[in-house]
């Protein structure tokens, strides 16, 4: 009878404990790496199990948890009282029902936003007493339509909140469950007078997190935010990238570097000098052909572990809409694919983890695999 082999979420609670237990004697003394193993595969919770439930939602992070994430991700903005608080953006019309509060219809606005006008409602523009009427609703309805079910039913969660939760969930389910928070729009918050670093390094610092054992990455799209960071905090940092484009704070500067440039070998050294890991766009690695469907990987996974980086790409999803073709299990583009798959090819291209919003699918996956 063949032996089977349970990924480490899995292993039994009083075993676990024990490990938690153990982490907490760490010496801050200690490199990063020494917590943040190279050789584990990460599973990130994206916006918490945003497959299941509306993204960034207490409900969201705790079932992603429950499903074995390693980590769980809040995108963090702030309010007018500079409350760090949880959303992909800092427009909220499109993830609350903000709309249908008529106290707030002259809080609509139209501003630029990494220099691109958007109309809605700001967390900028609201305290966060005012935010707590709110409720959450799922983004993306055409898409989850089960999703929608939840809709009114979550406020909007502080970033300690989220902490917290991570806490709450790691004593009872045995396992440290970290957190892995993205400053969104820096540059654009920086402008409006509400810098999210200064609060962010404030909150870790409050609950004992800014030491190098701790359970935390801190990623950012942008640049000099991380490297003002890098001086600030003791965790890990990734610098985030995408397919196209150049990070705002380089446009604002004047600077005509773009992401290609930061992938490229000498961009990856310059990174490593501030941060642990990098954060690319899935098609960075690689990229789709002319049919679609999955083409042959580039070097960056390798140029990136030969400057010393982990790679944990984004986002990982069910459904066909977000799947390689060859992995799509219908021409419905709501229809659950073949995730097991295209996770399966992104672990052969060497991978250190990776952001889902399906952590169910990466756990078994990561099962499988062994």
């Amino acid at each position: 009878m063949k032996r089977t082999v349970l990924p480490r979420r899995f292993v039994p609670v009083a075993a676990s404990a024990l490990a938690l237990a153990a982490s907490f004697l760490v010496p801050q003394s200690q490199t990063v790496e020494a917590t943040h193993h190279r050789d584990s595969f990460v599973i990130v919770g994206h916006r918490g199990a945003s497959g299941y439930r509306p993204e960034h939602t207490l409900a969201s992070y705790e079932l992603a948890a429950r499903m074995g994430a390693d980590y769980i991700e809040p995108d963090l903005v702030t309010t007018k009282d500079r409350v760090l608080v949880a959303r992909h953006e800092p427009e909220i019309g499109g993830t609350t029902d903000v709309a249908a509060h008529p106290e707030f219809a002259g809080r609509k606005k139209t501003k630029l936003l990494d220099g691109v006008a958007v109309t809605g409602w700001f967390t900028e523009d609201f305290t966060l007493a005012e935010l707590r009427t709110l409720r959450a609703k799922e983004r993306i309805p055409a898409i989850r339509q089960h999703n929608t079910v939840f809709d009114g039913h979550y406020q909007i969660p502080t970033f300690q909140e989220v902490i917290d939760l991570s806490r709450r969930l790691s004593k009872e389910l045995g396992r440290p469950i970290g957190i892995y928070p993205e400053t969104k729009h820096p540059t654009y918050f920086q402008q409006q007078g509400l810098a999210l670093e200064p609060e962010l390094v404030k909150v870790l610092d409050r609950n004992g997190l800014n030491r190098k054992d701790a359970k935390v990455f801190v990623q950012s799209f942008e640049v000099s935010n991380l490297k003002a960071l890098h001086k600030q905090l003791r965790v890990p940092l990734v610098q985030l990238t995408s397919s196209a484009g150049a990070p705002y704070d380089f446009v604002a500067a004047g600077d005509k570097r773009t992401y290609a440039d930061i992938v490229s070998a000498s961009g990856l050294r310059e990174v490593a000098k501030y941060a642990y890991g990098l954060g690319p766009s899935k098609d960075q690695i690689i990229p789709l052909d002319a049919a679609g469907k999955l083409g042959q990987p580039t070097s960056l996974v390798a140029d990136a572990h030969r400057a010393g980086l982990v790679v944990h790409p984004y986002t990982f999803r069910v459904e066909n809409s977000f799947l390689p073709a060859e992995f799509d299990s219908s021409a419905v583009q709501t229809d659950s694919g073949n995730l097991f798959g295209e996770i399966a090819a992104y672990r052969k291209a060497g991978v250190d983890g990776l952001f889902t919003d399906n952590t169910d699918i990466a756990v078994a996956q990561e099962a499988e695999a062994r």
